[in-house]
């Protein structure tokens, strides 16, 4: 049986979300919630019985917001709105991330704010609790008025229209709610509005990226060291004194997980004391730098979608304490897309440093190993392919991190004359994020190579763990073989989680 989760008064945490992604658990609105709702859906109500003109209530929408809407057509303006909005083009989003904007709609709405009716709220909530993923096409939204297009897909389906993923058959939203045993939603004044006004898309994105992202800053480290601790490289540079003195939280962390990594290492031993190294190059020296000021930067990114999750995005909004309705901006997606290009550039730069430490092992005049990490090269090419892909996709993330905040364009005959681009922003954080995977499994893959072949010398307790985690499988690379399959198997045991969790069963704890 599925796990309940009630959406209650209290905030919501991107570690609670996290959970949510795995586990899939049954929502439940709260009976504080539900008041909420109700509350403003009141204010709503006596607004039609009074005939006071309210923008997206009895009026147009956009440059249409002068434009008076008669009292017995005030529903089906927001019908049409829904239909006509629905104009995204492109692949579907990911079902994880769909999931993820849905719960974030029934969290925006459940404040009270936005004037629509307890059943709206668990119409949403229905869906997700029997497994009906809208389809919603990616691209289309410019983050401002939120995120129009993809949330008109979202509501076709409560209305029992457009289209609906059920268990991963794509089916129309009609036959979706009718397999479920739903009815389809009549939308009622401001219902509509309220449905497309908001940056649920864009958050569900950065949502998504973040937590992805936060397993891979962890990974990241555990494969530095292993690097590290195959280039016979020194641990001065992590030395607890330097970080102190240059003050940033992030590098301490970084500098520390290094030194318990590999604290009992017999290979980093066997040249403790050696002078065959004065100065490791940066990307290992720099580590704790630059992983240490990526962890910085996320903490900054998770501050502000935090905020903008638990945030009201809506417009206009519904005071309940005077029955005020105010029109504002809440909508515009600049704080977070202004993060999810921060996001996308502080990862672009965890997979730059990578690549450079995957050069080193394939030089032999600086490993001091076989070159491309094969014993019997010409034959073999070993991993020199292996290493040519993640500079590929090191200079794609390149491209990718171009901020897509500092553009704009004018939409709506000039009324919505300055947008966020946020959406874009999040979407090409995740797909620099995926990138990052890959050029982290080519290291993890040539640092398990480069350990074996230090032999008989061998690797600290905790990095010998991840080399036989990666060598359960994937084989040591006596002679040339499949290089594609090796890459997605070691990004398997990156994306899962493995990687990390086999060090926090020894460690107990990892920064």
């Amino acid at each position: 049986m599925a796990k309940k989760w009630v959406i209650n008064e209290d905030d919501l945490t991107i570690n609670q979300l996290s959970r949510f992604i795995a586990e899939s658990p049954q929502i439940v609105l709260s009976d504080g919630v539900l008041k909420k709702i109700k509350a403003g859906r009141t204010v709503i109500e006596d607004i039609l019985q009074s005939d006071r003109l309210v923008y997206g209530v009895n009026t147009g929408f956009g440059k249409f917001a002068d434009i008076r809407i008669k009292k017995d057509q005030t529903r089906e303006l927001q019908r049409r709105l829904v239909l006509s909005h629905a104009a995204g083009v492109g692949a579907p989003m990911p079902p994880e991330i769909v999931r993820l904007m849905m719960l974030l709609k029934i969290r925006n709405l459940s404040q009270g704010y936005s004037g629509v009716r307890p059943r709206l709220v668990q119409s949403l909530a229905d869906l997700l609790n029997n497994g009906i993923i809208p389809f919603i096409p990616q691209k289309g939204s410019v983050g401002a008025s939120g995120d129009l297009a993809p949330l008109a897909h979202m509501s076709l389906v409560l209305m029992g229209e457009g289209q609906a993923f059920v268990q991963n058959k794509r089916i129309s939203g009609e036959v979706a709610l009718k397999t479920a045993g739903l009815k389809p939603i009549h939308l009622q004044e401001k219902e509509g509005l309220a449905l497309l006004n908001g940056t649920q898309a864009i958050q569900a994105y950065g949502v998504y990226s973040l937590i992805q992202a936060e397993n891979i800053v962890q990974t990241a480290d555990i494969i530095g060291a292993m690097t590290l601790e195959a280039l016979l490289g020194t641990l001065t540079a992590f030395d607890e004194r330097i970080q102190k003195i240059r003050r940033h939280p992030g590098q301490r962390l970084v500098a520390e997980n290094f030194r318990n990594l590999l604290q009992d290492s017999p290979i980093v031993e066997s040249h403790r004391f050696s002078d065959h190294k004065i100065q490791d190059a940066y990307s290992l020296r720099c580590i704790p730098q630059v992983h240490g000021a990526i962890r910085d930067g996320m903490d900054y990114v998770k501050s502000v979608f935090e905020r903008e999750i638990n945030g009201v995005t809506d417009n206009p909004l519904i005071f309940t304490d005077n029955g005020d309705v105010l029109s504002g901006g809440n909508f515009h997606g600049e704080p977070v897309a202004l993060s999810a290009d921060y996001l996308a550039i502080l990862i672009s730069e965890l997979g730059d440093i990578s690549e450079r430490r995957i050069e080193h092992m394939m030089d032999p005049a600086v490993s001091e190993m076989a070159g491309f990490l094969t014993e019997e090269g010409g034959l073999n090419s070993g991993f020199m392919i292996a290493q040519v892909t993640a500079a590929a996709l090191t200079s794609e993330n390149k491209v990718l991190a171009h901020p897509a905040s500092v553009d704009s364009i004018p939409t709506s005959a000039n009324k919505e004359d300055h947008v966020s681009m946020g959406t874009f922003a999040a979407r090409k954080a995740l797909e620099i994020i995926e990138n990052v995977e890959h050029i982290l499994a080519v290291e993890l893959i040539a640092a398990s190579q480069a350990l074996d072949l230090r032999a008989p010398l061998v690797p600290s307790r905790a990095t010998g763990k991840v080399l036989s985690l990666v060598r359960g499988k994937i084989a040591h690379w006596k002679e040339d073989r499949l290089m594609h399959k090796d890459i997605d198997l070691a990004r398997a045991l990156i994306h899962s989680g493995q990687v990390v969790k086999t060090v926090t069963d020894i460690l107990g704890k990892l920064n």
